[in-house]
């Protein structure tokens, strides 16, 4: 399905409006979030799709938002979560997990937990209530959301408490007491420091598998993550609107997880080594997607658009920076402080105009770095973006409206 769709994907979209135009010209170009959006539902809606809304074999939804504004689209009901298990059922580090009826635990944005409380309030058919008790998020039978706070750092003792409360009685439910910790990989690391500053860190028991899936985990996390943790630490990629698209190993080879799917690798300018996702996807019946640009960067191990050789998922399309050489990525700052120093835990790149920028870190143990681990951080970024660059350690980084991290962000000087 590489490139322009195969004639089994035509013969599926054929009577869906938003193609329509695509269909008379021979020609798909690549297409966005605001072209979905724009006259839905009716530029998706067929008679099909008519009565599987009316008979509950599809429904409405919206995007988390967490990654960008949020987007209504429709799906089978708990289209992710089949998607998330069926990938967990066969993963070949932590299938044993699913077989052993592991529950999940899922310590990540709030903006998901009070996403889960929508789908409970709607399936109850009550307006959403406050996020409390446990059950309120509880998405399924072996899955429930832990986080109500929009900065991790800003847990409270009670607020660990609490939680290491709520995920010893989930796994007390499991024959052997394991639980699969699911997870954004930052909220995880401040769990973990937290509970270790309070002397709680014999309080979190061990998973039996680690996935974070949410966002970018920078290489000091995951690193973070796997000294301290002895069980598989697994990374998804995926998207509301497709499900999961690829896995990693524990050892953090990327592989395909493509049913139903094809993807294209784009450049994001002319010789760049940055690709940016094009999938054709008709895993989801009711809105297929031909030919859908996601908003996601990879590299790949030789610079080509390989997909087969994917070897980081980089960042986002609209969060590339632009330099002199060339456009630079999430992943590509997070490399080179990687290489200066394990002990950076958060940072956030500050541009002031267009010549001077700012590099805000905090470390996991609260303190700075040394004058010579400072200096190489400078001369490391500055190369990389083409800025003169200051380099600063602080307390903490505020965290987004999303609770998630930006990575780059503009001031005024």
């Amino acid at each position: 399905m590489k490139g322009q769709p195969t004639d089994e994907v035509i013969d599926l979209i054929r009577d869906i409006p938003i193609y329509q135009e695509s269909l008379a010209k021979g020609h798909f170009p690549v297409l966005d979030k605001a072209e979905i959006a724009r006259g839905f539902p009716g530029n998706w809606m067929t008679p099909r799709l008519a009565a599987a809304l009316e008979n509950g074999e599809a429904e409405f939804v919206l995007s988390t938002g967490t990654n960008h504004a949020r987007m209504r689209i429709i799906r089978p009901p708990l289209f992710l979560l089949r998607s998330y298990y069926e990938l967990w059922r066969g993963h070949p580090d932590i299938g044993g997990t699913w077989e052993s009826g592991c529950p999940r635990v899922s310590l990540t944005t709030v903006l998901a937990t009070e996403h889960v409380a929508r789908v409970n309030a709607a399936r109850r058919g009550v307006e959403r209530e406050r996020v409390s008790s446990l059950a309120d998020r509880r998405l399924d039978e072996r899955t429930c959301y832990l986080n109500l706070r929009l900065d991790p750092a800003r847990w409270d003792r009670q607020d660990v408490l609490r939680m290491l409360r709520e995920i010893d009685q989930v796994r007390s439910a499991h024959p052997q007491g394991q639980y699969h910790l699911d997870c954004s990989g930052y909220h995880l690391a401040h769990l973990v420091r937290k509970a270790e500053a309070w002397g709680l860190g014999n309080a979190l028991p061990d998973p039996a598998s680690i996935i974070h899936a949410y966002e970018y985990t920078p290489v000091n996390v995951r690193r973070f993550l796997h000294q301290r943790f002895a069980c598989p630490v697994i990374d998804l990629f995926g998207s509301t609107e497709l499900g999961y698209l690829y896995y990693s190993d524990r050892e953090g080879r990327y592989w395909p997880h493509l049913d139903g799917m094809s993807v294209e690798l784009q450049p994001v300018a002319p010789g760049s080594a940055i690709h940016q996702l094009v999938v054709t996807s008709v895993r989801n019946p009711y809105m297929p997607l031909v030919r859908y640009g996601s908003g996601d960067c990879v590299r790949t191990l030789d610079g080509t658009p390989d997909p087969a050789g994917i070897v980081q998922f980089c960042g986002r399309l609209k969060e590339l920076l632009s330099t002199p050489n060339g456009p630079v990525a999430q992943g590509d700052l997070d490399r080179r402080i990687a290489a200066v120093s394990p002990r950076i835990f958060l940072h956030q790149l500050r541009l002031h105009g267009e010549a001077e920028a700012t590099l805000l870190y905090t470390t996991f143990t609260g303190e700075p770095l040394g004058k010579s681990e400072t200096d190489s951080l400078r001369q490391s970024t500055a190369e990389l973006i083409g800025r003169n660059c200051r380099v600063e350690h602080r307390a903490r980084i505020p965290i987004g409206p999303s609770g998630k991290y930006a990575w780059l962000t503009s001031h005024r000087t």
